[in-house]
């Protein structure tokens, strides 16, 4: 079982002395939210409450996901970054590739691409991107991505976007993963098709079925190799609890750990106290 630090809603200065110490303490890894903006009216309900709010305060703070991973990835050595979700079909696939697969390389391949489809319509209008094609330029825009992270020159020809024989360099050193984000039969068999899925936060039972579900839907395809099932668990606390998630192919938790010490609204100190805390009460027993 691993465990990665959240970085959602959090003051922009507390976000490297975080990075720094996730990195010392063993922590896998590193989530970065997105959003470019929050717009004061929506008529998009939010799809992760039972009422459609928005989950967060509309002062909380939303950095470019690439530049912060560029900028925590230089104060870092070993912790790896992902997204939680990057909503791609918001951009040019061109300038998404360009900026993960450089932040692949000035991390040292230390990147992971979380995506997810995106539900706020006006964001995307704003963005001047189609909402209703969403999903099929996802898929569409991942293909063309792997594509442009490949050394060498590539071409591509698909429904939405195309591209000449051409060159995006510098190359990764290695394949990005893709995981992929969302609840829906669709997402899943998406997230089936390549590296993992990025959950939200559910009990253990829900998360479990979550899991037992994606493996499933990879037998039945026939897919090979590691996969991974990020998720947070709103009801596991102790070495046992992470156990039982980690036997039902649950691989990766991300916690704000401070919360169990000191509640969502700690101080900076509070916070790296909770992360050294949660290592030596929660993460070394369950690794065993």
């Amino acid at each position: 079982m691993r465990f990665s630090i959240v970085t959602a809603f959090q003051p922009v200065d507390h976000l490297i002395p975080l990075a720094r110490a996730a990195d010392e303490l063993g922590y896998h890894a590193i989530s970065v939210p997105d959003h470019v903006v929050d717009l004061e009216e929506l008529a998009t309900p939010y799809p992760y409450t039972a009422d459609g709010s928005r989950r967060w305060d509309i002062e909380a703070e939303w950095p470019d996901p690439w530049v912060l991973i560029g900028a925590l990835a230089a104060v870092t050595t070993r912790v790896r970054f992902f997204t939680s979700v990057y909503v791609a079909a918001m951009r040019n696939p061109f300038q998404v590739a360009k900026s993960v697969g450089t932040a692949a390389v000035l991390s040292g391949d230390r990147v992971s691409l979380g995506i997810g489809i995106g539900w706020c319509r006006e964001e995307f209008a704003l963005l001047g991107e189609d909402f209703h094609t969403r999903g099929k330029r996802t898929d569409e825009g991942l293909s063309l991505m792997k594509a442009l992270w490949e050394p060498g020159w590539t071409e591509f020809d698909g429904a939405f976007y195309s591209a000449p024989r051409m060159q995006m360099n510098p190359s990764p050193a290695a394949p990005i993963p893709i995981l992929v984000g969302g609840l829906s039969e669709i997402a899943f068999a998406r997230a089936a098709r390549h590296d993992g899925w990025v959950g939200d936060i559910y009990t253990l039972e829900e998360a479990c079925a979550h899991a037992a579900r994606l493996l499933a839907i990879r037998a039945e395809a026939g897919a090979q190799g590691p996969f991974d099932i990020i998720t947070a668990l709103s009801d596991a606390f102790l070495p046992e609890h992470f156990a039982t998630a980690g036997a039902a192919g649950i691989t990766e938790v991300w916690t704000m750990p401070w919360a169990y010490y000191s509640g969502l609204e700690a101080t900076l100190e509070q916070k790296l106290d909770g992360m050294r805390r949660f290592a030596e009460d929660v993460m070394a027993p369950a690794r065993g």
